[in-house]
């Protein structure tokens, strides 16, 4: 910290008085000394400011023109009546008549201690440096008769004129005094700096508009943030009146009349903002109003941004639909549905066997909807006990149960919050859970576990389920009502037994994976075997077994796996060939899966341009497809 003090010395006992006391501050360059000097008077403040002093310490005259002409503090050396005496009692041993000339500044009362002074001595103030020559001259022509006691410029001119002069001193008392109150100003005003500086920061990058007015109605405090958002510089608002610059804002100074404010709802400009106004007190009374406000889409912002700093801890979706691998017709068709899903923000039910991919398919459908920058969470629901996956969805209150995390807990719903979560076999969560669940999906707020407020929720649910809950609303293990609000649109997806032609390409990009080269081929007999296998854990269990095929060069699968599936596909096609009358038309079979498709795409909404586009076909024969089968239906 730069603690420099400047001096203006009114005369050279004076500044020798200071250099013997403090002269290694002086060499230092801690204390900057110079003699006043009536021609320059007007300018020796500024200079020592401009040097670096923080404070200025300066008498009489000095004091009078530095005042107010600098930046800095300037404390006044006083001459005090000790220091008269002192210089009369010295001027008495010139056996003359005393000229006693001192500024109006100068506080002494010649009645009160003349029965004290034995010479004769004549009181001559001055108001001005320019008078003081002046006041000097008066007794040129008496030089034999008075000597002059005053300050430094006074005995100055009692030099030039010839005439005899006692300056005042300063004892080192009062030095030392003075000195000491000019550091201990420097200390209080750089520490003062110092808390303006870091309010100053604090309001200017509070994510809050901050303004405060005085008892008068006047703006004494008017952040950054306040002037961005009312597009008004702080030049044109600080110590005005409120109802002048900001009309708009006089519920500001209703609060004066002395009752606080929150958490109001207040349109500005075409701007809604969230208000809290409070009052200002000091001994219990009031001197002011403060206030603060946000630009709620402000929020909004700092909200998303919260969000994505959840998507860097791995709330995020990292498949998309050209990272899935579809060669087969059967599962092309279902990724085109799945695409359409993606399209809409209904709540969505994936059905497939373990292994299928369906939170793949999840992640793609949220990474092609208009939430895709939002947060996506994942929970298997069949991994948790009932209550640790009660505390998962919901979240909880600090203090909820033993073992509860300080501060509480957000559930995943929150964090799903303008994303999407995907609950994982959602036919294993229990049915008194189910019930919490249907509230928070039709009344779209969460409450956690331990608290007494709901928290609003915008976000999309996607289910999986791995067998039917038909089947479970039958037995009583799943509420009907939760499987009908779940399933708005439904996704069935293939095994991988009914996706033949995506078993090869599959397991080649597996295989390109774990040996770490594009390069991929494998011979007849093992592709034969790879597609004559049922493949029960579908493409998970390939993925596994073409890892351990890089591993150990040998594919997995053994002959009596094959042989049982292939008894199993005989004896399906024995039963066929057994039937009276069974005639297989794949013709037919053809068309018939053609217009259950076409179908299909017109209840979810297509038109038939978009239809023909997506079957790959002409308008025309889409037309001349309906109208055939129009015409066999008659």
């Amino acid at each position: 910290m730069d603690r420099k003090i400047g001096i203006l010395a009114n005369s050279e006992e004076l500044k020798a008085t200071i250099e013997s006391l403090y002269g290694e501050d002086i060499k230092n360059g801690k204390i900057l000394i110079d003699i006043l000097d009536s021609e320059k008077i007007n300018e020796q403040g500024r200079e020592l400011e401009r040097k670096g002093a923080k404070v200025i310490i300066a008498r009489t005259g000095g004091y009078r023109h530095t005042l107010g002409k600098v930046n800095v503090p300037v404390i006044n050396l006083k001459i005090y009546i000790q220091d008269i005496l002192h210089a009369i009692m010295v001027a008495e041993k010139y056996k003359k008549d005393i000229v006693l000339l001192v500024s109006d500044l100068v506080d002494f009362d010649y009645e009160e201690w003349k029965e004290l002074i034995h010479s004769k001595l004549t009181l001559d103030r001055y108001y001005s440096v320019e008078e003081i020559e002046d006041a000097v001259i008066k007794y040129k022509d008496r030089q034999s008769e008075v000597v002059i006691v005053g300050g430094g410029i006074p005995c100055k001119y009692a030099k030039k004129y010839g005439l005899d002069y006692v300056s005042f001193a300063a004892s080192d008392e009062t030095v030392h005094d003075i000195i000491s109150r000019a550091w201990e100003t420097v200390d209080n005003l750089y520490e003062q700096r110092y808390i303006n500086n870091v309010l100053k920061n604090i309001l200017d990058h509070v994510h809050d508009a901050v303004i405060a007015i005085d008892k008068e109605e006047k703006v004494i405090l008017y952040n950054e943030r306040a002037e961005g958002l009312l597009k008004k510089e702080k030049k044109y608002v600080i110590n005005n009146k409120l109802k002048e610059v900001f009309p708009e804002l006089n519920f500001i100074a209703e609060v004066l009349n002395g009752k606080n404010k929150y958490n109001g709802i207040v349109n500005i400009k075409n701007i809604v903002v969230t208000v809290n106004n409070i009052l200002m007190e000091l001994d219990g009374q009031i001197v002011g109003a403060l206030c603060t406000f946000q630009d709620i889409t402000k929020l909004q912002s700092l909200e998303k941004k919260i969000r994505i700093e959840l998507n860097k801890k791995g709330l995020i979706a990292k498949y998309k639909f050209s990272d899935l691998i579809a060669c087969d017709p059967v599962m092309k068709n279902t990724l085109a549905k799945a695409v359409r899903i993606g399209m809409s923000d209904s709540t969505a039910m994936l059905y497939g066997e373990s292994g299928t991919g369906k939170e793949m398919i999840a992640q793609s459908i949220h990474n092609i909807s208009e939430r895709n920058s939002e947060p996506f969470v994942a929970i298997n629901c069949a991994a948790l006990t009932e209550s640790l996956l009660e505390s998962e969805l919901f979240g909880y209150e600090e203090g909820a149960f033993t073992g509860a995390r300080k501060g509480g807990k957000p559930g995943l719903f929150e964090l799903a919050h303008g994303g999407t979560i995907f609950l994982d076999e959602i036919n294993s969560v229990p049915i008194n859970l189910q019930t919490k669940l249907l509230r928070v999906l039709e009344e779209k707020e969460v409450m956690r576990i331990g608290s007494d407020y709901v928290i609003p929720l915008d976000v999309r649910i996607l289910a999986a389920a791995n067998e039917n809950l038909q089947d479970k609303i039958k037995d009583g293990s799943f509420r009907s009502d939760l499987f009908y609000r779940l399933s708005i649109l439904k996704l069935n997806i293939p095994p991988l037994r009914h996706r033949k032609l995506d078993i090869i390409p599959l397991f080649k990009h597996f295989l390109s994976i774990f040996a770490k080269s594009s390069d991929v081929h494998i011979d007849g007999e093992l592709e034969s075997k790879l597609l004559k296998y049922s493949w029960p854990g579908n493409v998970r269990e390939l993925r596994n077994i073409a890892e351990r095929y890089v591993l150990f060069g040998e594919l997995d699968i053994t002959d009596s796996d094959i042989m049982d599936f292939n008894d199993n596909e005989e004896n399906n096609i024995k039963q066929i060939n057994s039937t009276e009358g069974f005639c297989l038309n794949l013709k037919e079979i053809d068309k018939y899966v053609e217009l259950k498709v076409i179908d299909m795409l017109e209840e979810q909404g297509m038109t038939k341009n978009e239809i023909a586009r997506v079957l790959g076909i002409s308008r025309s024969s889409l037309w001349n497809k309906i109208n055939s089968s129009d015409a066999s239906k008659k």
